[in-house]
């Protein structure tokens, strides 16, 4: 195999990533903090790393083949986590380079799951590095499911191919797009920011909070997230704005070219939609008539907390695990349902049970009228050839990797419900999991390093669709 395009590419997204840091080191400049020195340093160490690789590769980018592409994405997430965790490790925190590596590989799967405790107190900087990380991370995975996925023929991701995803050609096809679809991030993103501001947030707060809201992260600048502001004003706009990031961004870009009917046209859309409001309407129901709390009450909460955790997003503002079994189970199974494809969200994702739904349909059809011919479709076209069977082999494989990270943390020392919500949340980039260690209310940082370790694989395998990851370990990858 030729690596030097996909050395090329990631010396590329190095640089990209040392840009990045000079944000956080002017914030710490700015206000007197010492971690300006590590930012700059480390931006020293990331850009010199980037452009060894980029001047060593190049000229080698015209086309990317299959295999290189399965070895570009997975390889780009590792050494973006690994190098953005430097900032966070010799900072002023004393974190080791476990949980350095944890938060950052959090930060870039846009999974939200922190170990840092006394954020209010945290440096601007880190906490300004932690939101940049989520929104380069959301950016990317929207890319790379635009792009990348469909040409690898990824869990049905072939449904979504474009013309940027083709053939080989992916690179120069995919930079376009980034730079369409990030025209159209970074509007979302200004826009939240400000109305986050109006909702009385501060700057520095909105902008941290935009950025992971958007890219449907979850990372606060504080450790009780959103129950610090207790403001329904604010939580409006960060339900309207997770909401957003939910949704397929290739449909964004449709609208702003003259069809703005493409969004709601869109099936996965009105699934997704209807999934949300069917979850609210249930939880509403429970909180007022079972657990007794007031209406107004409930349908904010439930519709904040069902929102954040069905986009992935794993802000909270209250305690769902003290709401009762309902609302625990509600929010383990919206864990992994997720929003669309070409979204920032994570999660199995919504169109793969609108494929699994149709394949059910025509095998019930088939049954009643044997010699019926019946074709599943998919928002009102013929499923493509493959595509079936690559999305119930991603569902087969996302049960197989969930139950070996349960039963992995559970031989490292976490008790149950820790290590299956654990194993959810990591895998389907939520944050927040179940129970009193790892709950909204908690955090990750008392986990054994072990468990931070296989809980990091989980988050990369989820956010990369898991085949992207695991056709690597196979013999047959690395021999033509």
């Amino acid at each position: 195999m030729d690596f030097r395009p996909v050395l090329y590419v990631i010396g590329i997204l190095l640089s990209i990533l040392a840009l990045s840091m000079v944000v956080p080191m002017l914030a710490d400049l700015y206000t007197g903090n010492e971690d300006w020195k590590t930012f700059f340093f480390c931006i020293l160490v990331t850009a010199f790393f980037g452009g060894v690789l980029m001047l060593g590769n190049a000229g080698h980018t015209a086309t990317i083949t299959r295999r290189q592409g399965f070895l570009l994405t997975t390889l780009s997430w590792l050494t973006l986590a690994t190098f953005a965790a430097l900032p966070i490790w010799l900072s002023n925190l004393g974190l080791d380079f476990t949980d350095a590596f944890f938060e950052a590989m959090s930060g870039i799967t846009t999974t939200g799951a922190t170990v840092i405790v006394g954020l209010d107190s945290a440096p601007p900087g880190i906490l300004l590095w932690r939101a940049i990380l989520q929104w380069l991370g959301g950016i990317g995975i929207i890319v790379t499911a635009l792009s990348v996925l469909p040409f690898l023929k990824v869990g049905g991701m072939q449904l979504f191919r474009t013309e940027s995803s083709e053939d080989e050609k992916a690179l120069p096809r995919a930079a376009a797009l980034a730079k369409s679809i990030g025209v159209i991030y970074l509007a979302l993103t200004i826009m939240c920011g400000t109305a986050y501001m109006v909702a009385g947030l501060d700057a520095f707060d909105a902008i941290a909070h935009a950025m992971t809201t958007i890219a449907t992260g979850g990372f606060s600048t504080f450790d009780a997230s959103f129950a610090r502001y207790d403001d329904p004003w604010v939580e409006i706009v960060a339900m309207i704005f997770m909401l957003l990031g939910g949704l397929p961004f290739v449909l964004y870009f449709k609208a702003v070219n003259g069809n703005p009917g493409a969004l709601f046209g869109d099936s996965q859309v009105r699934w997704f939609l209807s999934a949300v409001t069917l979850a609210v309407l249930l939880l509403v129901i429970y909180l007022s008539v079972v657990d007794g709390m007031p209406f107004p009450e409930s349908i904010r909460r439930a519709s904040f907390n069902v929102i954040s955790i069905i986009t992935g997003t794993g802000y909270a503002n209250g305690d769902y695990n003290a709401w009762g079994g309902f609302a625990v189970a509600t929010m383990f199974f919206l864990m992994v349902i997720g929003g669309c494809a070409g979204s920032t969200t994570c999660g199995i994702k919504i169109f793969r049970f609108q494929v699994l739904y149709a394949i059910t349909d025509v095998q019930i059809k088939q049954l009643l009228h044997p010699h019926g011919v019946f074709i599943p479709h998919y928002n009102g076209r013929p499923i493509p050839k493959g595509v079936p069977v690559s999305v119930m082999s991603f569902f087969f494989m996302y049960a197989v990797c969930f139950a070996i990270l349960a039963i992995m943390l559970s031989f490292v020392g976490l008790d149950f419900l820790t290590a299956m919500s654990g194993a959810a949340t990591a895998i389907s980039n939520v944050g927040p999991g179940l129970g009193e260690i790892i709950g909204p209310t908690g955090n990750y940082s008392t986990l054994p390093d072990a468990a931070k370790w296989i809980l990091s694989a989980g988050m990369l395998l989820g956010r990369l669709e898991l085949f992207t990851v695991l056709v690597m370990l196979s013999p047959r990858f690395w021999v033509r």
